[in-house]
């Protein structure tokens, strides 16, 4: 009988294997992140990484009973719902979210719309070291060694597969996952750090109980999209306005003219390309130069047919800085 239980009793973590609380957490979200990926232009390794970092792989309070896996503060603009604990300061303010897609887009939208973190987005999506490193100069996180267990995350769990799908323009309108890594069982969550802006994390007791996560996710939105350059848009269509196009995907309407590199809303006629996320720094390997063919062209209509700033594309292209583009013209895309 003793030998049968001891039997037993080995063969139970083989039958009931732990939970794994980080790929759960990758199974539920990562579609979201690379959704967000495309949206914005912020790596989905980088959200999943924060994420999983900032809310005890949404095993935290703040987590599970606001929302919010980001740790985002009320700040003075806030009009939703709110949920107090000790961060920095006692009973600080932080956000309750509708939905946890709401807290990502918001995650996204925050790095977006705040200045100290656009140099960030020059840098390539699969370039999570330099957005790692980025963000800790920025000062996102008071921890000193913030970026490193960022970048340690990103590479144990292989996060970094997804940031390849931001150029994934096999299927328009929907995102497949690659496979995942095979599945290291362990227990326990990893702790959470103490780190500035997100909450603090509890430790929970590993559950029983096999788990598995999905390994390919679609996402299909009603409206088609391409890409150039990697970077997404949609064409406009009658009646469409700036003002509308922003509020169908859930932008600022200054956030959406930024990516567009305009100042104030224009007329948009149909079939206008409108990039929904920020353009990049230069084309393409392969699209060196582009010869002027019609009357009339400006940098930014250039600038727009390749998905390239437009300050970055009047930087190699001085000498037209102050003359129209006639036919024959050579404009360079790329850095000289």
């Amino acid at each position: 009988m003793k030998r049968l239980l001891c039997l037993f009793t080995a063969l139970v973590p083989l039958l009931c294997p732990a939970q794994n609380p980080r790929q759960d957490y990758i199974g539920k979200y990562s579609a979201l992140a690379v959704s967000e990926m495309r949206r914005t232009g912020v790596p989905a390794s980088i959200t999943l990484a924060q994420g999983l970092v900032e809310s005890g792989a949404g095993e935290s309070p703040l987590a599970v009973h606001a929302n919010n896996h980001f740790g985002i503060k009320c700040h003075n603009d806030w009009q939703g719902g709110t949920y107090y604990k000790d961060d920095d300061r006692e009973q600080e303010c932080f956000r309750v979210f509708p939905t946890v897609e709401d807290s990502f887009r918001a995650h996204s939208d925050f790095l977006r719309e705040r200045g100290r973190y656009q140099s960030l987005f020059e840098l390539e999506p699969t370039d999570y070291k330099g957005w790692a490193r980025g963000l800790k100069r920025a000062g996102y996180a008071t921890d000193p060694l913030y970026a490193d267990k960022l970048i340690k995350l990103i590479e144990e769990l292989q996060l970094y597969r997804f940031d390849t799908l931001a150029d994934d323009a096999a299927a328009p309108g929907e995102i497949t996952l690659p496979p995942s890594p095979p599945v290291i069982l362990e227990e326990g969550t990893p702790a959470r750090e103490n780190e500035e802006p997100g909450p603090e994390a509890e430790e929970k007791e590993p559950e029983t109980g096999w788990q598995g996560y999905a390994e390919s996710v679609s996402l299909s939105f009603a409206r088609e999209t391409w890409q150039q350059n990697g970077v997404p848009y949609v064409r406009s269509i009658e009646g469409e306005t700036w003002e509308s196009l922003a509020g169908t995907y859930g932008l600022f309407l200054r956030q959406l003219l930024s990516y567009n590199d305009l100042s104030e809303p224009t007329a948009l006629d149909p079939g206008t390309r409108v990039y929904l996320a920020r353009k990049k720094a230069q084309a393409e390997p392969g699209h060196r130069q582009y010869l002027v063919e019609q009357e009339g062209e400006t940098l930014w209509d250039v600038s727009q047919k390749f998905g390239i700033q437009l300050k970055k594309l009047r930087l190699y292209n001085a000498r037209y800085a102050d003359t129209p583009l006639k036919p024959g013209d050579t404009v360079l895309l790329r850095k000289p």
